[in-house]
């Protein structure tokens, strides 16, 4: 029987089978992500790898920081996107501004659940945070740009940029209806509110751009300003975080981008033009980023001593060799793919979707080569080597987060659609 929202555009409203059959896997992965931070938070973090440095010999920082880390990064070229397609005109990628708008959003909420699930104590250290901040910490810039003033301003965008769309489907009857009019909030796209309407979403594309390049700046500062940390006090740390926040997000992007296509058959609206354009923004930001892992690898093998020699000791030949040369090689092949079909100008649309996805791969293996040889292998004291292995709970935990992270955009994708209507359109297909 067809219902009123089976009308709706990009499927908005019609729930398939195989659209619940995925609702119902996430909801299970996040079940035995909630049951296994249930065990971390009763009994303490102790059910995780995570141990002391020193004479624990372990980390106190593991896999839920390399994924906060991970997180930010996302979300970086999802605003970046949205801005520049605002700022530039480019028209040709506008269809995927909304996934990009909607992607930062859901990933600084993960980031700031990785960081809750961290601290052990999530209301002590909220709490905390209020009575005992330091406003000149990187720790804290961290939780005010990122966290709260980023995210704020990301959800604003991602509201403006709804507007007229919201408008459109708030004429037609349906369940969503009240939500749409709610969206909209008076919305009629007379010349004179489009024009303020455009004004106010390019202002704030103007703000964003600073705003995102400092925040991911300072969480790079996080490490990169420990003096006594070394692997991690470097001059290269925040703008190495930035690179690698754009390989990573263009990477999903282009992954997500391909689902969509697929899924709701818009090979039409994602062309190949769209993931022509991805793939060449991505060749470039792999070059930047292998440029300063070739200009860490030259420091530690030429002029690093003591402690610093350890740690580069451990990345290139030692126990994390094989991440490290994992990490190379899931960026260089990323390269050769995109770099062969720039110049020879033969795209294909698997090479992409491929690229986008073996740079994640790497992303999160370099995140995790960031964060955790610098406490097992990088103290200035007189203490052994110390080591950390992941429990299934840690795992389990970060499996769940990622599970409610693709659950909120399958279900935002329902209720909204994931790209913008054509101008031409008054809601239909």
């Amino acid at each position: 029987m067809t219902t009123q929202n089976e009308t709706l555009p990009y499927e908005v409203g019609r729930l398939t089978r195989g659209w619940i059959a995925m609702v119902a896997v996430l909801l299970i992965l996040m079940g035995v992500g909630g049951y296994a931070y249930y065990l971390q938070f009763t009994q303490g973090e102790i059910v995780t790898g995570l141990r002391n440095l020193g004479t624990m010999g372990g980390a106190t920082w593991g896999l839920y920081i390399v994924f906060l880390v991970y997180f930010i990064g996302l979300s970086f070229t999802g605003i970046s996107i949205a801005a520049m397609i605002r700022l530039l005109g480019l028209e040709k990628i506008k269809p995927i501004a909304r996934m990009a708008e909607t992607m930062t959003v859901i990933a600084l909420i993960l980031g700031a659940m990785t960081i809750m699930v961290d601290v052990g104590q999530p209301l002590r250290a909220m709490v905390n945070l209020f009575r005992y901040a330091r406003p000149g910490s990187p720790f804290f810039g961290t939780f005010t740009l990122v966290i709260a003033g980023y995210l704020f301003a990301s959800q604003i965008y991602l509201y403006l940029d709804g507007r007229r769309d919201a408008a459109i489907l708030a004429k037609k009857p349906g369940r969503f209806q009240r939500f749409f009019r709610l969206w909209a909030a008076g919305y009629k796209g007379t010349p004179a509110e489009k024009k303020r309407h455009n004004q106010a979403s390019f202002w704030m594309a103007i703000a964003i751009v600073p705003l995102l390049i400092t925040a991911h700046s300072t969480l790079g500062f996080v490490f990169g300003l420990q003096a006594g940390r070394p692997g991690w006090f470097s001059a290269l740390q925040a703008p190495e975080f930035v690179a690698l926040a754009g390989v990573s997000g263009f990477g999903l992007l282009i992954c997500i981008a391909a689902i969509i296509r697929k899924v709701l058959n818009a090979e039409e609206k994602l062309n190949q033009d769209v993931f022509e354009w991805l793939g060449n923004f991505l060749m470039f930001l792999i070059v930047a980023y292998l440029y300063f892992m070739v200009v860490e690898w030259l420091t530690a093998t030429y002029s690093s001593g003591g402690a610093e020699a350890s740690v580069s000791n451990a990345l290139f030949t030692g126990e994390y060799a094989w991440m490290y040369w994992l990490t190379v090689a899931t960026l260089l092949i990323p390269f050769g793919l995109l770099v062969y079909q720039f110049i020879f100008k033969r795209y294909r649309l698997a090479w992409i979707v491929a690229s986008g996805f073996m740079v994640n791969i790497a992303a999160v293996v370099k995140r995790y080569l960031i964060v955790v040889p610098s406490q097992t292998h990088g103290t200035l004291l007189p203490y052994g080597i110390g080591s950390y292995s992941p429990t299934w709970v840690e795992y389990a935990v970060v499996l769940g987060i990622f599970a409610f992270g693709t659950l909120m955009f399958v279900l935002f994708i329902k209720i909204f659609p994931i790209m913008n209507i054509p101008e031409n359109s008054e809601g239909g297909e």
